[in-house]
């Protein structure tokens, strides 16, 4: 007599729901403003006020509709287990490497779809904002990864790794983070953190682990762009462009070795339902 293995939410067409919802309740307003602003000439798609409502109002609402339909404690969708804080030593210097060949694959990216004008102007309001650079560091290091780690490591993952074989949760995971950032032209780079993020999800079963990995992520790539010019100057950068990707494919693989070691030797913390 066959009996059917029971199933946690979310499943990954579950998952890939609560990203469209969110997506769907952030387009709902923001499109019609964007619609008005272009016609009008008025700026209230980023009136601070909108953003803070809508911005506060969705996260809640995702997360308390996710936190009841998994159907568990909040300790248990937010694990917060022990883990050896020396797994962020391999964890940068996998960033650190990936950004140098990740260049190279958005270059090839951009030579068949070249980002329209209206990309770069939403990446400079990132930057150019009332509060400068330390409203993009608000934003980008400190919201960005706090809410998304809640959504994807948290709920999405607390499904995923109960549901299917760590790889498979890990890849999935990935591709829904890619997708949800809407952005082709960062999708090998977005994919590829959570990728990693999932793995380490795995691995310490704790959330802040992910936040604070995906901080570092962001504020690395936020340094990059700041400080290019005196970055560009360091003697790493000024080798030739293959012996540059051959150190860094080197790099990386060492440090996603040396994550496997901590995964390996470390105890792996139970799941919990």
């Amino acid at each position: 007599m066959r009996t059917n293995r029971q199933r946690y939410y979310p499943t990954f067409l579950g998952a890939a729901h609560l990203v469209i919802l969110y997506i769907f309740i952030q387009t709902i307003v923001d499109f019609p403003l964007a619609i008005w602003d272009y016609y009008h000439g008025t700026d209230f798609l980023y009136n601070p006020t909108k953003k803070i409502v809508l911005g506060v109002g969705s996260i809640v609402f995702i997360l308390y509709y996710g936190y009841r339909k998994a159907k568990t404690s909040v300790k248990n969708l937010f694990p917060m287990k022990l883990f050896n804080p020396l797994i962020f030593i391999p964890m940068i210097l996998f960033l650190l490497s990936a950004h140098v060949f990740l260049n190279e694959i958005n270059a090839c990216v951009d030579k068949f779809l070249p980002a329209p004008p209206w990309f770069w102007e939403l990446f400079d309001k990132i930057f150019n904002n009332d509060f400068g650079i330390w409203g993009a560091i608000l934003k980008v290091v400190i919201i960005a990864p706090i809410i998304e780690e809640l959504i994807f490591r948290g709920i999405i993952m607390h499904g995923l790794m109960r549901n299917y074989p760590q790889l498979i949760a890990i890849f999935f995971s990935g591709l829904l983070f890619a997708l949800f950032h809407l952005n082709p032209w960062q999708f090998p780079a977005t994919f590829i953190l959570g990728c990693l993020l999932g793995w380490i999800m795995i691995i310490t079963r704790n959330i802040f682990a992910c936040i604070l990995g995906h901080a570092i992520n962001n504020a690395l790539v936020m340094l990059s762009m700041e400080y290019y010019r005196e970055i560009s100057e360091f003697s790493f950068f000024l080798l030739e462009r293959k012996q540059q990707l051959y150190i860094s494919y080197l790099v990386a693989g060492f440090s996603l070795v040396l994550i496997g070691l901590f995964a390996a030797f470390s105890k792996s913390p139970k799941i919990s339902d």
